[in-house]
């Protein structure tokens, strides 16, 4: 009865959707009151209805509820209840309800927060958001509808993926979705503005809580899945370049560009067609993920679906909304009103660098993921581009694009001096190249290239702290506003992940031997002893448990007890890694294929930094929400005016 009534509530949100996208548009239009109206009242009821629908499936999941057929091939009894739970959105038609979910959820938001906003952008915003949930909510109707029955029903199901039964992944796919969905109604804003002929000071000030929003959660929900990656696939790593990471990459950047350029609209009433093409752009790749995820057009880990009809769904409503709004973006951008004038040299100029040069970025991550696929659609030949193109190409362009980084917050806006804000900077470009000398010389010579990344994260961290200090040394700790804090943290936690990354890639340590209980190898300074190796029963597997005793001359350091767990449902081995850190590095052990006979594959890792990688992710996310706590992103939006002019004949 309430898979039904979720299923119910699945159809009855597709028509209010439908209620929601056409009326208030329609409204807006003819200036009707209550039409625009209605959009406010129609995105709280499909909201509700989305949650009914999901509590539904949950429900069905945590009581085993054998006669749904997504619950069958997902979950299984002896299951933990975490993962029962998390299984919900575990799987292709669970994860599209997940998305209905938030879109619904940021619709909903949209129209209780919206108060400020005017009726009839109100209104075009809700209509575009509801659009948008009728393309969702339709698909899961028509091609994958998580309610459906199956009957007999059986004893048991057939159990989550292994790799997803960890707490990393039960929280990864609802933070990026988040971010995702987040730049939907940034999309929705875009397209709002377009059909006004508005794009001021006000609608920026609109606009940009809601990408920083949609950027902090895409920024924790990425360095999630890394860490997941990290510690579960076994490899060492952070980030292989995986096509499925890139597509979650490509709109971080494109948000974070948007994120920048919206600045400049609010502050000195320029680069608007441009803020609002980045608007449209940085949902499209949102949705582009999508497609590859679920269209089977990829093998991945992280890769949902195999089924061509549902990504010829995914392929269509990615162009329609995608080539609707650049279309839309042809024919009203050029009738948009330029900004105010200003020099090469000022705020304004160092934001637009910025801009080219993420776009760029995402530009070349599009390219590396996208160009097999098209080669392969084209002529068959399959190639590989992964990690040696990426870090050939995006290494290059990040460096000016962090070297100016820290320089733009210092340049005075319309016109600047470059050379006051450089001399600001003296001490901590003194500082980043000492360390790079360090980075040469004391750790590794023939790292170089290396040492000057080093020396870049370091000159990332003291350049972002060298403004604050400038205004807390002239006494304006008080007046300083949440958002120039939250862009400092932001900015040199960023300098943290690049230690990180450059520490752990550049620096690291591997061992690979075969052991027997009893058996010693010297690795990292340590002395490594394979103690035993015991069998344990779990809740719904089975595993082998290494226990290795790391010591340093003579004196017991710890002990590391990596597994490897073989799930009875699935019969699927899975590494259960483990790692002892201490913040300035980690030590991580995994045991592999082997026998009494033999002996046993163990691997470990010396990984310098890699716990920065995952708490400078963390500091640029919580940079991102003291940002957005500022009462300037919420109150006192300036008038607005009408800007729209007719074309010169």
């Amino acid at each position: 009865m309430i898979p039904e009534l979720g299923h119910f509530a699945l159809i009855l949100a597709l028509a209010v959707a439908l209620v929601q996208g056409t009326l208030p548009l329609l409204g807006a239009a003819r200036g009707d009151d209550r039409l625009m109206a209605l959009g406010r009242t129609a995105a709280l009821t499909q909201a509700l209805l989305v949650i009914v629908a999901f509590g539904a499936l949950t429900q069905a999941y945590v009581t085993s509820d054998f006669s749904v057929a997504n619950v069958v091939a997902n979950s299984h009894s002896a299951k933990p209840l975490l993962y029962k739970i998390s299984g919900v959105w575990g799987n292709h038609e669970g994860s599209m309800l997940l998305w209905a979910l938030i879109l619904a959820l940021f619709g909903a938001a949209v129209a209780i927060f919206g108060a400020g906003l005017p009726d009839t952008l109100r209104s075009r915003v809700l209509a575009i958001q509801a659009l948008i949930g009728v393309g969702f909510l339709a698909f899961l109707l028509f091609t994958s509808n998580p309610f459906e029955r199956v009957s007999p029903p059986p004893l048991d199901g057939n159990g989550l993926n292994p790799l997803l039964q960890d707490p990393g992944l039960a929280f990864h796919p609802p933070l990026l979705y988040l971010g995702y969905v987040g730049f939907s109604v940034t999309y929705a804003f875009g397209i709002a503005a377009l059909l006004e002929g508005r794009v001021d000071a006000a609608w920026a000030r609109w606009v940009r809580p809601w990408t920083l929003a949609a950027w902090c959660f895409l920024t924790l929900g990425i360095a999630l899945g890394s860490w997941w990656a990290y510690y579960i696939l076994g490899w060492g790593g952070f980030w292989f370049w995986d096509p499925v990471e890139n597509a979650s990459l490509m709109p971080w950047l494109a948000g974070t560009a948007l994120l920048h350029s919206a600045i400049v609209v609010e502050k000195r009433d320029a680069l608007k067609s441009w803020t609002v093409l980045l608007a449209i752009l940085a949902f499209s790749l949102s949705l582009l993920g999508t497609f590859l995820v679920r269209s089977g057009v990829l093998t991945s880990v992280h890769a949902f679906a195999q089924d061509p009809a549902r990504g010829m769904f995914i392929l269509a409503f990615l162009l329609l909304v995608t080539g609707g709004g650049l279309a839309l973006y042809a024919w009203r951008a050029p009738q948009l009103q330029g900004g105010g004038l200003f020099q090469p040299v000022s705020r304004e100029g160092a934001l637009i660098l910025n801009n080219l040069l993420l776009c760029t970025l995402a530009a070349t991550v599009l390219l590396g993921t996208l160009y097999p696929l098209f080669l392969d659609l084209l002529t068959g030949n399959k190639v590989s581009v992964g990690p040696p193109f990426f870090n050939a190409t995006f290494v290059p362009i990040c460096a000016p694009l962090f070297a100016a980084l820290c320089v733009g917050p210092l340049l005075n806006w319309k016109r600047a001096e470059l050379w006051p804000a450089l001399m600001k900077l003296r001490l901590a470009f003194i500082v980043s190249i000492v360390a790079a000398i360090v980075a040469a010389t004391a750790i590794d010579s023939r790292a170089t290239l290396a040492a000057v990344a080093f020396g870049f994260g370091v000159w990332l961290i003291a350049g972002s702290l060298a403004g604050f200090v400038e205004r807390v040394w002239n006494g304006r700790l008080r007046t300083l506003p949440r958002s120039f804090i939250g862009m400092t943290i932001a900015h040199a936690a960023l300098g943290v992940v690049v230690l990180g990354s450059v520490g752990t890639a550049a620096w690291n340590t591997e061992l690979i031997k075969t052991m027997k209980p009893g058996d010693t190898a010297a690795f990292a300074g340590f002395d490594v002893k394979l103690d035993r190796i015991e069998n344990l029963q779990g809740p719904n597997y089975i595993a082998e448990r290494a226990t290795l005793s790391l010591s340093v001359d003579g004196k017991p350091y710890t002990v590391l007890t990596p597994e490897r767990r073989l799930f009875t449902v699935q019969r699927r081995q899975v590494a259960e890694t483990s790692i002892h850190t201490n913040l300035l590095r980690d030590i991580y052990a995994t045991l592999g294929e082997g026998g009494a006979e033999g002996g046993w594959v163990i691997r470990l890792y010396y990984n310098p930094l890699a716990p920065w990688i995952w708490l400078g992710a963390a500091l640029c996310a919580l940079g991102g929400f003291v940002s957005l706590s500022d009462r300037r992103l919420r109150i006192g939006a300036p008038s607005r005016t009408r800007v729209l002019t007719q074309p010169a004949e």
